[in-house]
């Protein structure tokens, strides 16, 4: 018989597991069942559908029905590759932009007095309180040829004509960044708010610069906050939808467009259920190999 202890072990750990079962793998399943039907004008817009009253010749017959044709489509063309591989350049460049705006943020974060942290704090988490859709379409009227940044830049001097920056990568780089950017800096923040100043002070006794000591002792302790704050951008940006589509344009390609235009105006189902999975695939395998050589590196250490 189970112990009390174990109970309550078996309680804590079924949570976070029922929790992905409900909200990942369940969805995941369907999803996957969605991308081996066929599409057909009905509702919803795909077959076979699953009859449980039919039994278990009703179960053989559903399952001869799925096949990986709407994968095999996907691979004739070229739409679809294309807009992976822009989805990759766009969320690793927009990762990196956000990584060279936030590590100083967090940083000085970390060394500001106490008294100071939490409003710092305070304001990186603010724009949260407004509505995404509000804050990115903020950035039109900003970015716009008539816009504030133009009317600014004209007005200093700097340039005699409108910069043409809304409706390219360009805005969807600083929508990304714009929008992400918290989530890059509060994980480097809580990385080198623990940081122990004794072991820069003992860097500097052993002759290292303060230049020196910053990359060999606080980047490399800041590694785990720079990885989960990359993490954290770089799959949102991968599949976004809201800012390429309004600040990018029509000439943005994105796999996130690509997949709301299966689903919304072709009705095409089956085609963007493949088109999601693959999309999961290439964000979970990373993370699972990320994972592995983590444990890996712990083990040895130990």
């Amino acid at each position: 018989m189970w112990g009390p202890y174990l109970m309550r072990r078996f309680a804590l750990i079924s949570i976070p597991y029922l929790w992905l079962l409900a909200l990942f793998l369940v969805p995941f399943v369907i999803v996957f069942k969605i991308s081996l039907s066929d599409i057909a004008l009905s509702i919803p817009p795909y077959t076979p559908q699953f009859d449980p009253s039919a039994g278990w010749p009703g179960v053989t017959a559903f399952l001869s029905d799925l096949d990986l044709e709407n994968f095999v489509f996907l691979t004739t063309d070229d739409l679809y590759w294309r807009a992976y591989l822009s989805s990759l350049q766009i969320a690793v460049t927009s990762t990196v932009l956000t990584l060279l705006v936030g590590y100083p943020l967090a940083y000085g974060m970390a060394n500001a007095p106490d008294r100071w942290r939490p409003t710092l704090i305070m304001l990186v988490i603010l724009p949260f309180w407004t509505s995404f859709l509000i804050r990115v379409y903020s950035w039109k009227g900003i970015l716009a040829g008539s816009g504030y940044l133009n009317q600014f830049l004209l007005g200093m001097g700097v340039i005699s004509d409108p910069l043409t920056i809304l409706n390219t990568n360009t805005a969807v780089y600083i929508g990304i960044v714009y929008t992400y950017l918290p989530f890059m800096v509060l994980p480097i923040y809580a990385a080198l708010e623990r940081l122990d100043g004794s072991l820069l002070e003992a860097a500097e006794d052993l002759g290292c610069s303060r230049k020196s000591a910053f990359w060999l002792v606080t980047v490399p302790l800041s590694k785990p906050g720079i990885i989960a704050g990359s993490f954290l951008v770089f799959i949102p940006a991968l599949g976004e939808f809201v800012i390429p589509d309004l600040l990018g344009g029509s000439k943005t390609l994105m796999i996130g467009k690509v997949l709301f235009e299966e689903f919304d105006k072709n009705r095409d189902w089956p085609v963007a259920s493949a088109v999601a999975v693959i999309l999961l695939l290439i964000l979970i395998i990373p993370i699972i190999l990320f994972q592995r050589n983590e444990q890996k590196q712990r083990e040895a250490e130990q």
